[in-house]
């Protein structure tokens, strides 16, 4: 909930910045604390970001610390209010019974920091401080860091913190209408409410308390490191660590990737599509419907790749269940026992996990107003008609409308979900056309492979 939080703020105050949000009330950093830049195994993935407990000044050799200048600027006041609202209905008919569902779901998330302060470093005197000063190159975190070559340190040079408490609320409210002779089991939940005639109120409200000088979000200044020790501040470009070679001032400098075309990029992820598509049955079908569950909320998806990440590197992975419902829990645990039957658990290099954390990765890029509508349109009719888009849009570029048949309402919901990551449909006649905007970023690739991975686990379904 904090996660989600924090970055909602940033999205609103720095869009497109350079502000990080923070992830856990926990990472409290100070200025010039260093932090783990790890760029990730698809090229298209924003980097994470990992605190440490150092300072640069713990990494330094000799006894003298830096002690640039300090800013303190009051920053803004910040409130906010994010949500949405689900309709569904659901009529059914049995030998000795009617049953008439609707329900009306909505959640909330208010925001109410209040007045929040900026810290900032004064870089012209930290270059001048940092000048000529040595790294300490046998420190247990630069010989951990250095040993991949992906990983590049930072500084943090602002951070945006709280001044007086301030909270984040959660409200939930689920209302329904039962109508006919046969009533289904009511789930277990914080709050039930059933009233004579039929009608089931379910509402949940979690608070977290933010105490004042609670970093919010944070900037940082990347370092290009010899071998050593020597060390400048990349104002203005990527950091790195110096490779050993014949070529000893080449630096590992990592920026954005050049966007490829679409069609070529697709071409080269066919083989993990196709390891999807011919999973066992029971095994697509499974992944599929607790993936599909598990985008309705952004931070599901965001926990569920945490620990592919952890798989992936090699490690044990674990769960931060940081407020996920116990049915998210669920599914992400299922989703793991598919990988352990499949044997994927044994090796990193199982194309199976290889395979699945594609399709998550990719999913957890979306907008997070994208990955619900999504969900949404994940049956199988309808994401083969999402396929024949990403068709057009990594090659052809219109196609017919007999050929989509999509509803009106399907239709508006695909128009969102392709806007949403930079591609605009348009009707002409009988004819659908794609555009994808010039905007920064690859989202028009991510939703392709997110589409073409969904559409691959239901293949079948």
């Amino acid at each position: 909930m904090f996660a989600i939080a924090t970055k909602n703020f940033v999205k609103e105050v720095d869009a497109g910045g350079l502000l990080i949000p923070v992830s856990s009330p926990n990472d409290n950093m100070e200025l010039l604390t260093v932090v783990v830049k790890k760029n990730r195994p698809w090229f298209w993935q924003k980097p994470k970001y990992l605190p440490t407990d150092f300072t640069l000044n713990d990494l330094l050799t000799g006894d003298s610390p830096i002690t640039p200048g300090v800013l303190d600027i009051d920053f803004i006041k910040y409130s906010g209010t994010y949500g949405k609202d689900m309709l569904g209905a659901v009529d059914a008919s049995f030998v000795k019974a009617n049953l008439k569902i609707q329900s009306e779901d909505s959640s909330k998330l208010k925001l109410s920091f209040g007045s929040l302060k900026k810290e900032e470093v004064d870089v012209p005197k930290l270059m001048r401080e940092s000048k000529g000063r040595v790294l300490d190159m046998s420190h247990s975190l630069i010989q951990q860091t250095k040993e991949k070559q992906k990983n590049v340190f930072g500084i943090v040079k602002e951070r945006i913190m709280t001044t007086q408490p301030c909270s984040v609320v959660e409200d939930v409210q689920q209302q329904g209408l039962l109508g006919g002779t046969l009533c289904p089991c009511i789930p277990k939940a914080s709050k039930i409410l059933l009233t004579e005639n039929g009608k089931l109120s379910k509402d949940s409200n979690v608070t977290l308390e933010i105490p004042p000088q609670t970093t919010m979000a944070y900037g940082i200044i990347e370092l290009e490191i010899k071998n050593d020790g020597h060390f400048e501040l990349c104002v203005m470009s990527g950091g790195g660590f110096e490779v050993d070679g014949p070529d000893e001032k080449r630096l590992l400098c990592f920026s954005e990737p050049t966007k490829n075309a679409i069609q070529q990029e697709l071409e080269k992820l066919k083989d993990h599509f196709q390891q999807l598509s011919t999973l066992p049955a029971s095994a697509r079908s499974s992944l599929f419907q607790h993936i599909t569950g598990l985008m309705k909320e952004p931070a599901a998806i965001g926990a569920l790749q945490n620990m592919l990440d952890q798989m992936y590197l090699g490690k044990k992975p674990s769960l931060d269940d940081d407020g996920l419902k116990e049915s998210q829990q669920q599914s992400i645990q299922a989703i793991f026992e598919v990988l352990e039957k499949s044997g994927a658990e044994d090796s990193t290099q199982s194309p199976v996990l290889i395979a699945l954390h594609l399709v998550v990765s990719a999913l957890e890029e979306l907008p997070d107003d994208c990955l619900p509508v999504l969900s949404g349109c994940s049956n199988p009719a309808t994401l083969q008609t999402l396929e024949l888009l990403v068709q057009c849009v990594s090659g052809t570029r219109e196609t017919t409308l007999s050929s989509t048949a999509l509803p009106d309402d399907d239709y508006e919901r695909t128009e969102h979900i392709f806007a949403s990551c930079n591609v605009s449909l348009r009707r002409d006649s009988d004819i659908l056309r794609v555009e994808i905007k010039r905007e920064p970023g690859n989202h028009p690739l991510i939703l392709c492979i997110a589409i073409k991975s969904l559409a691959s686990l239901a293949c079948g379904c």
